[in-house]
């Protein structure tokens, strides 16, 4: 099991606490299709968000971010672990209970244009989950739309048009106000910039953040630009594979990364300075990323890690705290790792004091 407890100051505070979460897809094979493996999308992640922060979950494609954000909101059902969000555990309400709980948690999605019923006007979506989660009368609940649509900078002119009557930001910005409507208290952005166009993302990233100030939101931001995620993030926790590989505070994490994978991502990241630019080392990562129905024995990164070892074949490291705040799964930071993996890891450390 995973040692991603958060220092304990931290822990007192947090509004949402995953604990060795797990959403496994099952495969079925042959004419009787039987169960014959499972590919294991999210495999044992565990972590904690602050009340008011943003964490940002950032890797590769197919990593498993966005599945992370579904089954926290039980849109898929987790194979296994906890997810406490405001003191109860989502993962194992019933269905009644956990609609009485949605209200609380809400969820932007990527694709603006598919999240939102083409057949339903901006005052019909927005004020969907009203209907559902309140019996508020019709006077109280249109009052209640117009606020969220100029809290979201929309013309209340508006109300009465339908998606395909809105650019790509707006459409967003519909699903935001819907998102808001019950006054939830954690929000999942499953990568919510990805489909708009680059003069958009930063509105709409700003819009956040200024609603986030407002509201005391707290958010899980899933996205794969990294540059987008060290705007707008308070820590960031980088997935390959279905697993945590590090989990830091945003400027320690863009400052100096410490695990292997987070260093090769991170090396990727445009430099607008050229004088910096020209002096980074770009680290080219070599091979496929495994198939998630078949991960490697030991770290999932070993088949690819620059600086593998024989124990990284072997054994799984945990997510543990490496540094205040800063919590690693690689082996070059756990007593395991003998006297090379000490001295490599001593050597970075003093690497980043002189920095």
């Amino acid at each position: 099991m995973l040692d991603a407890t958060p220092p304990k100051a931290a822990a007192t505070n947090a509004l949402v606490q995953v604990r060795d979460l797990k959403m496994y897809f099952p495969i079925y094979t042959g004419l009787l299709r039987r169960h014959t493996g499972d590919v294991k999308a999210v495999d044992g992640v565990s972590f904690d968000i602050l009340q008011g922060e943003t964490l940002g979950l950032v890797g590769e494609s197919g990593c498993g971010k966005s599945t992370v954000g579904r089954a926290l909101l039980r849109l898929y059902e987790p194979t296994g672990g906890s997810v406490v969000i405001g003191g109860t555990d989502v993962a194992h309400l019933d269905a009644e209970a956990l609609r009485r709980a949605r209200p609380q948690m809400q969820m932007v999605f990527q694709d603006p244009q598919a999240s939102l019923n083409p057949r339903m006007s901006l005052a019909d979506i927005i004020g969907e989950p009203l209907e559902e989660h309140t019996d508020w009368d019709s006077a109280r609940k249109l009052a209640r739309i117009y606020e969220l649509m100029d809290a979201v900078g929309l013309n209340r002119r508006f109300a009465n048009r339908y998606p395909h009557e809105f650019s790509g930001g707006q459409r967003q910005r519909i699903g935001i106000a819907r998102a808001l409507a019950l006054k939830p208290k954690f929000i999942v952005c499953d990568e919510p910039i990805a489909a708009l166009d680059v003069s958009i993302q930063a509105q709409v990233v700003n819009l956040l953040e200024d609603l986030q100030d407002e509201f005391g939101l707290t958010y899980l931001f899933i996205s794969h630009d990294l540059s987008m995620v060290r705007h707008i993030a308070d820590r960031v926790a980088v997935m390959y594979l279905g697993r945590i590989a590090e989990l830091s505070p945003r400027d320690a994490l863009y400052s100096r990364p410490l695990h292997p994978y987070a260093e090769a991502l991170l090396s990727a990241v445009p430099e607008p300075d050229p004088s910096l630019a020209r002096a980074r080392e770009r680290i080219i990562l070599k091979g496929d990323v495994p198939s998630p129905a078949n991960p490697p024995k030991g770290c999932t990164f070993c088949t690819r890690c620059p600086r593998v070892m024989d124990i990284c074949r072997q054994v799984k490291p945990d997510l543990a705290e490496v540094e205040p705040g800063r919590l690693v799964a690689c082996h070059l930071y756990s007593d395991n790792a003998g006297s090379t993996g000490g001295a490599e890891v001593k050597e970075r450390n003093q690497q980043g004091v002189s920095q």
